[in-house]
């Protein structure tokens, strides 16, 4: 099970084009110094939508060899059904410890069918599956509570922010689960998840993936340590001076939560490229804020340190 913060690595990508294993091996390597509590490799952050199959399992492999154990490796599927299954047993035969189940494409589905689709996703490998509530995929309590009695589904991770919904889950999944032995986490996979950690908290999701972590670990570490022991001080400065300038330079474009990652990965000294289309790289001004903001927030880490 997972403990402390997610690190969801980016894609490098070459100048040709390619899937630049080095530079994400290099990558995997200074988020692993750093302490993550798990890697989950060509999921969001890491433009699952815009590998190939081939591709997304040279990730995966690149990230098992290099974590080498150290932490569980999760890998992202999703999509079409047929394609989903596939990116799984790919996820499984590379090495993966278990797998994040993204959207399927487009359509709208009810609970239901999303069951089903997640079922379907389980049974196609032996790796155990965490549930990604957002975008059109939106789950409702019982059905997380029905799929949480499936012996390859172990979690829950919410990206839509609907506290009251996600309340209702957390308690129908402890209800159903109670007596079983079963474990099962629930994530906190809002965009900047740094900023809305103090209202999950509150209804018992403690753990959360953090994009910042790919390029700034020393605030993402320093603000889960203000987190986890209480500093509500220091956790609140971190948000005013840092988590929120981010955040609203991230609202600024679409799909800026991808590419302001990776800008910031680059800005840090490594050449992970920039993102895919339809995902576009930032705008001058934007590299500038982005420069900024995180000068800021690493100032802030070094104060609090000395």
């Amino acid at each position: 099970m997972f403990d402390g913060v997610l690190f969801f690595p980016v894609t490098p990508f070459a100048a040709s084009g390619r899937v630049d294993r080095e530079v994400l091996a290099e990558h995997l390597r200074r988020g692993l110094a750093a302490g993550p509590g798990g890697v989950f490799v060509a999921c969001g952050t890491g433009e699952f939508h815009a590998l190939s199959l081939d591709e997304y399992g040279e990730a995966v492999r690149t990230a098992v060899e290099t974590v080498a154990g150290r932490v569980p490796v999760y890998a992202g599927t999703g999509g079409p059904l047929p394609l989903a299954r596939q990116y799984a047993r790919v996820a499984q035969d590379a090495g993966a410890d278990g797998l994040l189940l993204l959207p399927p494409y487009l359509v709208q589905a009810p609970p239901a069918g999303l069951a089903a689709y997640a079922r379907e996703v389980a049974d196609s490998s032996d790796l155990p599956l965490v549930v990604y509530n957002r975008s059109n995929a939106r789950f409702d309590a019982a059905t997380v509570a029905e799929l949480a009695r499936h012996d390859k589904v172990v979690g829950f991770k919410d990206g839509v922010g609907d506290l009251d919904l996600l309340s209702r889950v957390v308690t129908a999944v402890r209800h159903e689960l109670a007596g079983t032995g079963k474990e099962f986490q629930f994530f906190n996979g809002m965009p900047t998840a740094e900023v809305t950690v103090p209202a999950y908290r509150g209804i018992g999701v403690t753990l959360y993936s953090s994009a910042v972590f790919c390029f700034a670990p020393e605030i993402s570490n320093a603000f889960h340590r203000a987190a986890a022991t209480g500093d509500t001080a220091r956790a609140e400065m971190l948000r005013r001076e840092f988590f929120h300038p981010l955040v609203a330079l991230r609202d600024l474009v679409p799909g800026y939560a991808v590419s302001l990652v990776k800008a910031g990965v680059r800005q840090q000294g490594l050449d992970v490229g920039g993102v895919r289309p339809p995902l576009v790289d930032p705008a001058p001004e934007h590299l500038d804020a982005l420069r900024r903001i995180t000068d800021a927030g690493l100032a802030l880490v070094e104060d609090s340190a000395r």
